[in-house]
């Protein structure tokens, strides 16, 4: 079979046109190879990828993620109603009495056992104020105390002044 191709590579070449076909069959055989060998490694790859995607009493995979993400939006907005609650409590807190001090002590030389106190209850602000009981043979009489930002308009006696520090050194939890 004479060709006007294979004798031009062969005169251009000086080599006989027949070893370039057996390499090109040679390449094409190899070739093939590679491609069976892909579309086995693709079909295994298909079943692990269909396993992989059929859940739990056939559930699939996008299912799966739809769930997923709902439930991901309910948690963020239950966490975000939490967080205003968490706030709220925040602010009442600041309101609420959060140091306590606390004295005993004798009214009268006479007495014995430390039967009077003083009770001082402050805020965040130091805002609150001052419980004392005196304790004597007639009876027992309290007095209160406003106090506003750490003192007070009315003086304080040893006692109560005492209490006040107490409650003033207390760390906040």
């Amino acid at each position: 079979m004479k060709s006007p191709i294979l004798d031009y590579i062969y005169q251009y070449t000086g080599i006989d046109p027949a070893y370039y076909l057996f390499a090109m069959a040679a390449l094409i055989f190899i070739l093939l190879i590679l491609i069976i060998v892909i579309l086995c490694k693709q079909k295994k790859l298909r079943k692990r990828l269909d396993v992989f995607l059929q859940g739990k009493d056939g559930e699939n995979l996008e299912e799966i993620f739809l769930s997923c993400m709902e439930k991901s939006a309910i948690a963020s907005k239950e966490n975000k109603e939490l967080q205003e609650e968490i706030n709220l409590l925040k602010r009442i807190q600041c309101m609420t009495y959060q140091k306590m001090g606390m004295v005993k002590y004798d009214a009268f030389r006479e007495m014995s056992g430390e039967l009077s106190y003083a009770v001082a209850l402050l805020d965040q602000e130091e805002n609150g104020f001052i419980i004392n009981s005196v304790y004597a043979n007639e009876g027992s009489y309290s007095y209160i105390k406003e106090i506003k930002k750490g003192g007070s308009e009315i003086p304080l006696s040893e006692e109560e002044g005492k209490a006040l520090n107490k409650a003033k050194n207390k760390s906040q939890a």
